[in-house]
């Protein structure tokens, strides 16, 4: 208003001052790049990773630049959009290491020699005995809940208990003596 009440009275324009130096994108870099990085490896505990993130950060205030170059603090924004980018990435590694612990293989060692005796001997039994003496002595089910879901009487799942524990005995005796002579 009071530039219009000069000109109106024929007086010279009141005098601005001089314009603010324009700040270009190359000056501004070069001043504060270091110093981001030191900031962000502080963060991250990485330099490599601390120089990706403040490369980032300047390459997205470069393309914004007419507009970042007026902000009261330029240096701000560009810090705030590093350390921004520092905590996305943190946190998608550790949604994908938290991923890939969930779908990792287990490795189990293959079976020790006794192991393949034992199932060895058990695949020379005869079915009904085999069944047995796997699901009392694996399965842990008692004498009468074979002969309940084998429809048959307490005694023949006794009977072929015995009668699976009696060849188990010989065909393990005999794979022992085997592996002697060997």
């Amino acid at each position: 208003m009071s530039v219009t009440k000069d000109r109106r009275l024929g007086g010279p324009p009141p005098d601005p001052g001089p314009e603010p130096p324009e700040l270009t994108f190359d000056e501004f870099y070069h001043a504060h790049f270091r110093g981001l990085v030191v900031q962000l490896t502080a963060y991250t505990g990485d330099l490599g990773q601390a120089q990706d993130l403040v490369q980032e950060a300047f390459c997205r205030a470069y393309a914004r630049w007419d507009r970042v170059a007026g902000y009261e603090d330029p240096l701000a924004w560009v810090r705030k959009v590093a350390w921004n980018l520092g905590h996305s990435r943190w946190r998608r590694l550790r949604t994908a290491q938290s991923w890939l612990v969930r779908q990792r293989e287990t490795h189990v060692a293959g079976p020790n020699p006794d192991r393949v005796a034992l199932d060895a001997a058990l695949t020379r039994l005869p079915a009904k005995q085999r069944r047995a003496v796997v699901l009392h002595y694996l399965a842990d089910l008692s004498v009468a809940e074979i002969a309940s879901q084998e429809r048959v009487a307490e005694g023949t799942v006794k009977s072929w208990l015995h009668r699976g524990r009696t060849a188990l005995a010989a065909h393990l005796r005999d794979t022992t003596e085997e592996v002697r002579d060997a």
